[in-house]
């Protein structure tokens, strides 16, 4: 299939056209999005084509603040995000397919995380993709003017270089050393997340001889979606009387696929009691392997289940619920749902439906965009295996706030026993947990606020 076929160069052209002219420009790196790309400029697309997804973090951080600067309404004229990786010519399409297949596989095989490691620390800036997206992304970004929004580090770097002016958030509680190449560069700026990475920032690059201005390195709080921050004020705490509702997630490259089996080993025979005590929704994602893997485990175990799989539930709209009317299947009462859909447009707008205004707990890896956003939904939080230093950072922040705690996967039922136990004298941990997260802006004052921050920083900026 040739990569540029004519309607993909139509939206090239549009693209472009819009970065130049919106308020705020935003790129990102977190894989393709092509059909949705095509039907976001009214263009025939198919939804049942697969997408090449690197990262639903790169995706989901990039959105979130558009929608904040949307406010309900998409409109090319206020913001605009483009990811080069859609533009990817035919001859250098082997990269990024090399690339998703990688991360596939260290996704799924922990005892590969050491190479991961080594790619996070020595190759991120080395790896074949960088050269793949350059080009289409100098091209889209040529006319624009304004400061750039960048939500991959990759990309922020190839536009400073060019010359551009760059905002470049650090979306997590850890600055890389690549955040520090071009430090000391008038036209480059940073977001960071709280007053303890800035001065990390400010530290690493005195540490190598780089003079960057405090002035451009501005505390912003995370990039969260605030459909995610809405769902809090649309849901209760749990409480005895009815089920847990559990949110077992992985991410945008499968993660953390064996810890997601062996809870789910544990959780499937507590679903198909009668009056079952939990209530579980599997963010399957693009994965296709995850959503058969779990339709799988709970067909032998007897449970029944509903995939929620609509044709295109892209709204982008702050409070807006996906309309039962498009999915394949209507939405059961089932203790067990699966929510996959082969795009990553669509299969973030799913989470942000069916998961965030739902849960009482997630059970995730602490990725920066799935940890901020289930304690921002007003949820708890216990974490699986880390997959680098900066999750390790998010992890340790967030058991500080008393909203999250490691997974016992040897006894997952056991510890939400403990979790949901309580005394006459003392709540639950998980109502503590939720009641911290509900009211999270008292003990951090940047977490709330992340997205306003950033968009106002860009507009100082101008």
């Amino acid at each position: 299939m040739p990569i540029l076929q004519s309607s993909l160069r139509k939206t090239k052209k549009l693209d472009k056209k819009y970065l130049a002219k919106t308020r705020f420009p935003f790129v990102t790196v977190s894989g393709t999005y092509r059909e949705d790309l095509k039907g976001l400029h009214n263009l025939p697309e198919n939804d049942l084509l697969r997408d090449v997804v690197l990262s639903r973090a790169h995706y989901s951080m990039a959105i979130g603040v558009a929608v904040e600067a949307w406010k309900g309404k998409l409109d090319p004229n206020v913001a605009w995000i483009v990811d080069p990786t859609n533009y990817v010519i035919n001859s250098k399409w082997k990269t990024i397919i090399i690339t998703e297949t990688i991360g596939k596989i260290l996704a799924r095989f922990p005892m590969l995380k050491k190479l991961k490691d080594i790619v996070d620390k020595f190759g991120r800036q080395k790896l074949p993709i960088l050269d793949s997206i350059t080009n289409p992304l100098l091209n889209l970004t040529a006319d624009i003017k304004k400061p750039i929004l960048s939500f991959h580090i990759a990309a922020g770097n190839i536009l400073i270089d060019k010359g551009k002016t760059v905002f470049q958030m650090i979306t997590d509680p850890h600055v890389r050393e690549d955040y520090l190449a071009n430090c000391d560069k008038e036209t480059a700026f940073y977001g960071v997340f709280d007053e303890k990475t800035k001065k990390e920032f400010l530290t690493k690059a005195k540490e190598l001889g780089k003079k960057a201005d405090p002035s451009r390195v501005i505390v912003t709080g995370p990039p969260i979606d605030p459909r995610a921050l809405e769902a809090r004020s649309h849901k209760h705490p749990w409480n005895t009387k009815r089920p847990l509702r559990i949110c077992l997630t992985t991410g945008g490259l499968g993660t953390n696929k064996p810890e997601i089996k062996k809870a789910l080993k544990q959780l499937l025979p507590e679903l198909g009691k009668d009056n079952p005590r939990f209530e579980v929704v599997v963010y399957a994602g693009t994965q296709k392997d995850i959503k058969d893997m779990v339709v799988d485990m709970a067909r032998k175990e007897g449970v029944m289940y509903t995939e929620v799989t609509p044709v295109d539930p892209a709204q982008f709209e702050i409070g807006k619920k996906v309309t039962l009317k498009q999915t394949h299947h209507r939405i059961t009462n089932h203790s067990l749902k699966v929510l996959y859909h082969p795009q990553i447009i669509d299969a973030n707008e799913l989470l942000i439906a069916y998961g965030f205004p739902w849960a009482d707990v997630f059970i995730s890896k602490p990725s920066g965009d799935m940890a901020y956003d289930a304690v921002a939904c007003g949820a708890a939080l216990l974490t699986l295996a880390e997959w680098g230093e900066w999750e390790h950072n998010i992890r340790i922040k967030m058991e500080g706030h008393e909203v999250s705690q490691e997974a016992d996967l040897d006894d997952i039922v056991g510890q939400l026993e403990k979790i949901t136990h309580a005394t006459p004298k003392k709540a639950a941990w998980i109502q503590h947990a939720q009641h911290v997260a509900r009211t999270i802006e008292k003990h951090d004052k940047y977490f709330r606020v992340g997205a306003i921050n950033i968009l106002k920083a860009a507009e100082k900026i101008k």
